[in-house]
């Protein structure tokens, strides 16, 4: 009897909320999501105050500590104090080589990477709603020619294709005879990565469309006079948040790991631009394997930490939005 007063009262709680007022509570009952949510927020966060944090730190990722200091390497380069130099002038130590100072390069790597991702996330995104969307909602000819164009992007080998179109992008923004600027470099990750990004999201927002194009409210607004493009905007994209949300807490730790690849092959940022698969890629190297095992476990452990907290976030969303999922 008492638990059915109780379920009774909660019942009422519950009367009047809205469904992201419910999402909300039950996302917060969610201890691993919440925990991961921090986790998130705290790269984020360190990645905006980089300059900040740096300052405060008295150190930049750009000076050559091995021309600075020089007594705080031996004759190879390699930091005469043990694990790579550790101690409280450099928190991380210091890259054998040219001697960066690993915590900033780390914290500016981050940055780096997370703005790339974030960019290649937003054009995606926006992308796959007006393609899948539309695909999905008017149908005919338009449907199957954007299907078909999806089937064919689809088939192509995302990694090989980022690998071998890098040059090639790079190449129509600056002479192959010059020195690439940054800015070029970041540009042209965020159009390769774009290209070949979006169609997975698409289909699945497609199909969402397809789903909803014959529900009784779309055919009320229909028969109401409502323009296609009003109920694309009142009515279908209201109602693709969820699958849009949480297929965009997947997209953006795999575009992180993606950047970080292509800058691990060579292809993506270069030195002296700090970056998370820039430092994978020096960590991979002869003088670093034999010397510095340390090196790698900075950046190896936040990408790892990184990717994890934000597929767990992930997770998270998913059960909010539709309990029936939750395990």
């Amino acid at each position: 009897m008492a638990s059915t007063v109780e379920t009774e009262a909660d019942a009422v709680k519950l009367e009047g909320r809205s469904p992201g007022r419910l999402m909300w509570l039950r996302f917060k009952r969610d201890r691993t999501g919440v925990i991961a949510a921090y986790v998130v927020g705290c790269f984020f966060l360190i990645g905006l105050l980089a300059p900040l944090i740096s300052k405060v730190y008295g150190k930049n990722p750009y000076t050559v500590y091995a021309d600075e200091r020089p007594d705080l390497f031996d004759s190879a380069g390699v930091p005469v104090k043990p694990n790579g130099g550790i101690s409280a002038d450099f928190w991380f130590g210091l890259e054998p080589g040219n001697g960066y100072d690993v915590f900033t390069k780390l914290i500016y790597g981050i940055r780096t990477s997370l703005m790339i991702s974030v960019a290649v996330t937003v054009a995606v995104v926006v992308t796959a709603i007006l393609l899948g969307v539309t695909a999905g909602y008017v149908g005919g000819r338009t449907d199957y020619v954007l299907g078909r164009v999806i089937d064919f992007l689809l088939a192509f080998p995302a990694q090989l294709f980022f690998i071998a179109s890098m040059p090639v992008v790079v190449s129509l923004f600056v002479s192959p005879r010059d020195q690439t600027p940054t800015y070029v470099r970041v540009i042209a990750l965020i159009l390769v990565q774009w290209f070949l990004g979006w169609m997975g999201l698409g289909r699945i927002l497609r199909g969402t469309a397809l789903a909803l194009r014959e529900r009784e409210f779309i055919e009320a607004a229909k028969v109401s006079g409502a323009s296609p493009w009003r109920i694309i905007r009142k009515e279908i994209l209201p109602n693709i948040v969820t699958p849009l949300l949480v297929q965009a807490t997947y997209l953006l730790p795999n575009f992180v790991t993606a950047e970080a690849g292509l800058s691990f092959l060579g292809v993506g940022i270069v030195e002296p631009t700090p970056d998370w698969g820039q430092m994978f890629s020096k960590a991979s190297t002869q003088l670093v394997m034999e010397n510095d095992i340390t090196y790698m476990f900075f950046p190896g452990i936040s990408m790892i930490i990184f990717v994890v907290a934000f597929n767990l976030l992930g997770d998270s969303v998913r059960d909010a939005f539709d309990p029936k999922t939750a395990r």
